[in-house]
């Protein structure tokens, strides 16, 4: 993993001068995912190694103490990982064993562990207390952080990618294999049978994999 970080005193002369790079070395495979928490002051990576491991102080430019705790447990290895939006210490991660775990990261405890119905490879966290995993068959199941359960997993019938929220949680959105961007409105996704969309958004011709919402919510990029 390497953390890059603009230099104390660096003069302002373009984006990439003055910046430090750091490499942390813990991992022994590949990384595959990287996130921040809600307060930037920790530092999340999950690895085909079947670990994540959580950073803390590598954010700060003054010379800040330095911690790392390692995150044990999945027999596959660590796809992607998600922050509690609205908890710095709260840690989700998704496996290719078919589970997803929950971490405390000041103690490195694994909360709770849900078995779902595939291999993972994509998480996100809504507003407030729910989870959105899909796995390699297209399945998106949606767990209660609270309850440390499986709410319902839904079949859809094309490729679904990466999931996220928008910034008050009322609406799901997708990207697909179709191009598209499928917009679900939660409440009723979580009550009915079928995923129906309420808009599909047109902006590729081919794949979408990724959304990234504006911190103010406003808009998105995929």
């Amino acid at each position: 993993c390497h953390c890059l970080s603009r230099a104390c005193g660096a003069a302002e002369m373009g984006p990439l001068k003055g910046v430090a790079v750091r490499e942390y070395q813990k991992h022994k495979k590949v990384v595959h995912a990287v996130a921040w928490n809600c307060t930037g002051t920790r530092l999340a990576t999950g690895s085909v190694d079947s670990t994540a491991h959580v950073w803390t102080g590598v954010a700060e430019e003054s010379g800040g103490k330095e911690s790392h705790i390692e995150l044990r447990g999945h027999q596959d290895g660590v796809d992607q990982l998600c922050w509690d939006p609205q908890h710095p210490d709260r840690l989700a991660t998704a496996s290719g064993d078919k589970t997803v775990r929950l971490w405390d990261a000041r103690t490195a405890r694994c909360t709770s562990v849900i078995e779902t119905r595939g291999e993972n490879i994509n998480i996100a966290w809504s507003p407030d207390h729910h989870i959105a995993v899909g796995n390699k068959d297209d399945d998106v199941s949606i767990i209660d952080v609270r309850k440390g359960k499986m709410l319902k997993t839904t079949k859809f019938g094309y490729e679904v990618n990466e999931m996220s929220w928008d910034r008050d949680g009322s609406h799901l959105f997708l990207t697909t294999g179709m191009g598209s961007v499928e917009v679900l409105r939660y409440a009723d996704f979580l009550k009915g049978a079928k995923a129906e969309s309420v808009q599909s958004l047109h902006g590729h011709t081919a794949n979408c994999y990724c959304i990234e919402f504006a911190p103010g919510g406003r808009c998105f990029a995929v």
